[in-house]
Parts: structure tokens; sequence; C-alpha cells
């Protein structure tokens, strides 16, 4: 993976750079065209705004993405199995640090990683998506998730994200600015050159402040269709069961609910695209994701050891492109496909029981949509500070904070319970 690692420190900070270009443009076309020698205030609020933004990326920007996407910190008590399966995956990923969890209170299946790199990151995940997929599926949105880390995706990412919103909010305001502003107070020349020549630069500063989102959206493109090939094929090589990450994009991309809380600048760190059935009317060249049905046909094309060199085989078989998507001198690392190790085919596993690294209590939990809705929705309820209480005829109480102090009876024995103030 190093020299994923190294390609994504290395985009990171010609990132920076391009944004820094780019504001540094935005503002100062905007203080052309709004005033005589604003340019230069323009320039160095765009430069000041840069500086901040890049300060905010590094140091907490994945607080900020979590905090616009509602998404709360849980712990191995809210929803043990969701613990464990993030806990299995870190292992088997090779992180030394296990990421924290989140979960967002979203009936549409979907998740992200964000964070600044292997010792700081977190994954979050739909209340939809734990509802919808059974633990198989489950674990392979987690490998996937977890891949994004171990690639140092989510500092690059997490990066983009700030940057590029920041651009369109930027390039929004301008454009109010000019619709209500009735024209700047432009110069006049006396020199009709002079004259044309401002007249053209004033043009251009308005088409600048048009295309900017459209060119950040665009430098999404350059860099998130890849990655998530990429993170699929690790999916597929930590969870050595390529199916589950499979079924689970077919859920996912079958779900009729829409997302609340994503947006054009948070929406390329989900595993799939919140927004595209929203987006519908544009050209598959605009999506920030690759194709869901040709990502699941890579998926279930992989034949012999699951590794970099076997997903790249199945990717050119698949999209009829010469060349893959893993660099090259991790390819040389990776065993040829077609090795003495195998996919274990999707019928001799299951959701079931027998799972290896599964308790029963745990399998049961997973084996039914009731039970997938309720662990979710005992998650969310004790986030919101419900109190649970066990009855001895097996019923289990949830109660709101609020009455805290009381003594409550249970509604299907009768019997009495305190609840601690």
């Amino acid at each position: 993976m190093w020299e994923l690692v190294r390609a994504n420190r290395r985009r990171a900070a010609i990132l920076v750079v391009f944004m820094a270009v780019l504001l540094a443009a935005m503002g100062y076309a905007l203080g052309f065209y709004f005033g005589e020698g604003a340019e230069w205030y323009g320039l160095g609020f765009a430069l000041v705004l840069w500086g901040i933004l890049a300060l905010t990326s590094f140091s907490g920007g994945d607080s900020m993405i979590l905090s616009l996407s509602h998404a709360r910190r849980i712990e191995k008590a809210h929803h043990p199995v969701l613990h464990n399966v993030v806990e299995e995956m870190s292992i088997a990923s090779g992180l030394a640090t296990m990421p924290e969890i989140y979960i967002i209170d979203e009936a549409a299946p979907n998740a992200f990683a964000t964070g600044r790199g292997k010792q700081r990151a977190a994954v979050a995940v739909t209340s939809g998506l734990l509802e919808k997929l059974d633990r198989d599926e489950l674990q392979g949105v987690i490998a996937h998730e977890l891949a994004h880390i171990k690639n140092r995706d989510v500092l690059y990412m997490t990066t983009l994200t700030i940057m590029v919103g920041t651009i369109v909010i930027l390039a929004h305001a301008s454009r109010r600015m000019l619709w209500f502003g009735g024209g700047g107070r432009r110069r006049t020349s006396d020199s009709r050159g002079g004259g044309q020549a401002e007249l053209i630069l004033a043009a251009a500063a308005i088409l600048l402040m048009i295309l900017a989102p459209i060119i950040a959206r665009f430098l999404y493109l350059a860099v998130s269709r890849k990655k998530e090939y990429i993170a699929d094929g690790c999916s597929a090589q930590f969870t050595r069961y390529p199916e589950g990450l499979a079924s689970a994009l077919e859920k996912i991309g079958g779900s009729t609910e829409r997302m609340v809380n994503a947006n054009q600048a948070t929406a390329p760190m989900y595993i799939v695209n919140p927004l595209a059935r929203t987006e519908r009317g544009l050209a598959d060249l605009s999506s920030t994701h690759p194709p869901i049905s040709q990502r699941i046909a890579i998926l279930r094309s992989l034949a012999g050891e699951l590794g970099p060199a076997s997903y790249d085989a199945a990717y050119r078989r698949v999209t009829r492109r010469p060349v893959g998507v893993f660099p090259r001198a991790q390819l040389a690392e990776s065993p040829a496909p077609g090795g003495a190790r195998g996919v274990e085919p999707a019928a001799s596993r299951g959701p079931g029981i027998e799972a290896p690294g599964r308790s029963r209590a745990e399998a049961a939990s997973l084996a039914t949509p009731q039970g997938r809705v309720r662990a979710s929705t005992d998650a969310l309820w004790q986030l919101g500070g419900f109190i649970f209480i066990p009855c001895a005829c097996g019923t289990k109480l949830k109660v709101p904070p609020e009455l805290a102090g009381r003594t409550i009876p249970c509604p299907h024995c009768g019997r009495s319970h305190s609840i601690a103030a």
C-alpha cells in the first residue's frame, strides 16, 4: 500500500496548491468586477480564507464533516455487532488503531470514512444501512471504508470536501451579488482599447465565478472513481468474500430512500453517491462514483487469489480497458490471479449462525430484518438517553429519560421497576 499512500500525499499537496490558485483567482475576479482597486482586497481575502481552510482541513475537517452529516459517536454497548465488525476489519486491514464509529439517523443505506490518517479516523454508517444489510454485507462495506483509511484517502477527500464546499459557497454568493448588485462599480477609461480590455476582464471574472464550482466538481471526478475501485478491491482482499460487498452495493443502489443530510460537497465521500437519484438527468461523466452495476460485476468476476492483481484482471475484463487501477509496484507484490486460494462460493456461506467469529446471539440478532431494525433502533434510543430495563419475563423496557426517578410497571407481566434518577 506504500505507493498508494505516497500518491495520496502527493495529490493532497497538489490539491492544496490548486485550491489556493482557484480561490485567489476568484477573489481577484470578484474584486476586479465590483470596484476599482478592490481586486487586491479580494485577493487578500481569498488567500486568508485558503489558509484558514487548509488549517481547518488538517486539524478538524473530519469533525466538521461528521457534524454536517449529523453523525453521532457510538460505543460497543450501543451496537455490539457493528463494533465487532469494525474491530475485525481493522485487524484484517492491518490498522494499528481502530477508527471511531458513528451512526447517522437516516433511512437511506450508506456509509463513509473520514479523518486525518490511520491514527485519527472515523467510519460513519446510516441506520438504514444497519437495518438492510446482513453481517456479511455490513462487513464488506466496513472493509471498503477502512481501505480508504489505510490508503490515506480520508485525508485527501476531507481536504477536498472542505475546500470544494467553500468554493461552491463563495461562487454562489458571488452570483447573488452579481444578480442583486446591478453591475459592478467599474472604472471608466478614456482609452477605447483600455475600455475594451476591462470589458473582457470583467466578462472573464463573471465566467470564472460561474465555472469555479464546476471546475471544483470535476476535480472530484479525477480521483473519486479510481479510489472507489481500489477500495472495492481491498475490501474483497480483507474479507475474503467479495460477494458480501457486491450484495451490499445491490441493496444500497436499489434503495429508494433519499439522504437528507448529504450535499454536493460531502457526496463523494459515501460508498454510493447519495444524490444519484436527484441527478439522473446528468450524464454519467459528471458522476462522482463508478456505475454500481460495473462495481458489482467486477467483484463477482473475481477469481483466484483475492489481491490487487486479481482485481485488476477482473476490472480489465469487465470494463474492457487495457490498464487497471492499482499501481504497478503494488501489482508486482501481489500474487497473480488464479492462485491456489480460491473465492469461497456464496452458497457455502451465508448470514447463518455457523459463520466463523460470530456468536449465536449475534447471528440471531441479524438473521431477520426485524432483528436488524431492532438493533439499529435500540442504538439510536440509547444515544437519545433512553434507559433500558430488562424484565424477568423477557421484556426489555425502553424508558425515556424524563421518567427517571419514577416506578413503572412492565406492560406484559405487571412487575414494577424503579428507574434510577
